[in-house]
């Protein structure tokens, strides 16, 4: 099965006036959503420490005509404090970036799980305390993270991983119910398994996990308790993110919109 087309024509400009800020925005769902945003009338912040890819994601912006609206940020989210102040005067945060290692807890290695967690759970935190007092001051904002079925279910062999998601899960709802009476709203979009480098890394580590050849850990392992038998596309996360940061969605907060395949429907 394939993913369904986009709807021709350029969408409307519903967030005109707005700056919104993207983290792991050089390839992947950081990507499609920066485009996404700028197509609906956003300057957008692009962040990630992927300088040449970040330069390339400015040249695709270019050539869809919103190479103005689009500013590039290198920076690695691990420095915390600068994570923080990039953030301010943000009308849009979308926390994306994410990092995975596939390994069993008895094997995992404890700086790597701490690196996991700084960039996935504390870095939005500390981007929420960037973001929120611009937010709160002027009444409005959004707040869209990029969850995952993993921050509703687990896997094995990717504690840090879910522990991170499942955090962001809770931070989400903690800001929704704070935002909730300064105007700004915050939910988490959780898919499956979309179409991105960071599954494209994955497979070599779950082919040896689960003693398999690479071409059968689609199939056999990420998508076996999908019903959607495809990798969700990165335009089709993008567009429900798109979505939360629209008008139509001011009273949509605290939630989390699954785009799992069906996955979480056993």
């Amino acid at each position: 099965m394939t993913a369904p087309s986009p709807s021709p024509g350029r969408p409307p400009a519903e967030l005109a006036g707005r700056t919104a800020l993207v983290t792991g925005a050089a390839g992947g769902i950081g990507a499609a959503c920066v485009l996404r945003l700028a197509a609906a009338g956003a300057r957008v912040r692009a962040l990630d420490r992927d300088a040449a890819a970040l330069a390339e994601l400015a040249r695709t912006a270019e050539g869809e005509g919103a190479g103005a609206s689009v500013e590039t940020v290198v920076l690695d989210l691990g420095d915390l404090d600068a994570a923080e102040h990039v953030a301010g005067g943000a009308d849009i945060l979308v926390n994306n970036a994410g990092v995975q290692l596939v390994r069993p807890i008895e094997d995992f290695p404890p700086d790597a799980f701490h690196a996991i967690l700084t960039v996935m759970l504390e870095a939005p935190f500390r981007l929420l305390r960037g973001a929120l007092p611009h937010m709160y001051a002027q009444g409005w904002g959004r707040v869209v993270n990029i969850s995952s079925v993993h921050g509703l279910r687990a896997s094995a062999y990717k504690s840090a991983y879910v522990a991170a998601k499942h955090g962001l899960e809770g931070l989400s709802k903690t800001a929704a119910l704070e935002g909730a009476r300064h105007g700004v709203t915050s939910n988490c979009v959780s898919p499956g398994y979309v179409r991105t480098p960071l599954i494209e890394r994955q497979l070599s580590d779950q082919a040896d996990a689960h003693s398999l050849p690479a071409e059968r850990v689609v199939t056999d392992v990420l998508l076996a308790g999908q019903a959607l038998k495809r990798l969700i596309e990165p335009e089709e996360v993008a567009e429900a993110v798109a979505y939360l940061c629209g008008p139509h969605a001011g009273a949509v907060t605290g939630a989390t919109l699954t785009m799992d395949g069906g996955w979480t429907a056993r």
